[in-house]
């Protein structure tokens, strides 16, 4: 029963996400709010018993920032070091999943997947001009086992980086 309302939660809290449109993403800091569910992640995991270690490392997205060479870059290479972090991310949880037995676990990894392709289809789609994005990584990623660090490092993700770079585009907003 508690398996069933903890889907039935996670499939309505998806649901708004896939309408937000870039523009709302941008301009409206409660919308990025809202769309960040990692805390109701991490919750879903300490329910979730049959998870204290992934069948396969997951890569981690690159949050460290040297802030003097975040500044120096262009919006564009800004958001071209954060959707390759989201593509490598979104890429490692799909492998996981599918070497995942069913319950709990996969109904996370699920979730996650489907939460950091929210997050990348937004980003590729921000209309940011002037330069060529560039999709290499800002550092050499590393690897976990943990879903646990895999969320907290999506979270630092979001909330740092991701945020930067909103901070440069909201100039555009109404």
């Amino acid at each position: 029963m508690a398996k069933g309302l903890l889907l039935l939660c996670m499939v309505a809290s998806e649901v708004w996400n896939a309408e937000t449109r870039p523009i709302d993403f941008v301009c409206d800091r409660e919308s990025r709010r809202d769309m960040n569910t990692v805390a109701e992640m991490e919750a879903a995991l300490a329910d979730c018993d049959a998870l204290k270690t992934l069948p396969s490392p997951i890569q981690l997205p690159c949050i460290k920032v040297h802030k003097a060479s975040w500044e120096r870059k262009s919006a564009q290479e800004k958001k071209g070091d954060i959707a390759a972090s989201l593509r490598a991310l979104s890429r490692s949880v799909r492998v996981v999943k599918t070497l995942s037995q069913p319950g709990c676990a996969a109904t996370l990894l699920e979730r996650l997947e489907h939460t950091v392709n929210n997050y990348l289809h937004i980003i590729t789609h921000l209309d940011v001009r002037r330069s060529v994005e560039s999709p290499l990584f800002s550092c050499t990623p590393e690897s976990t086992h943990s879903l646990s660090t895999v969320l907290w490092t999506f979270s630092r993700l979001i909330t740092g980086k991701l945020e930067w770079l909103m901070a440069d585009l909201t100039h555009g907003c109404p």
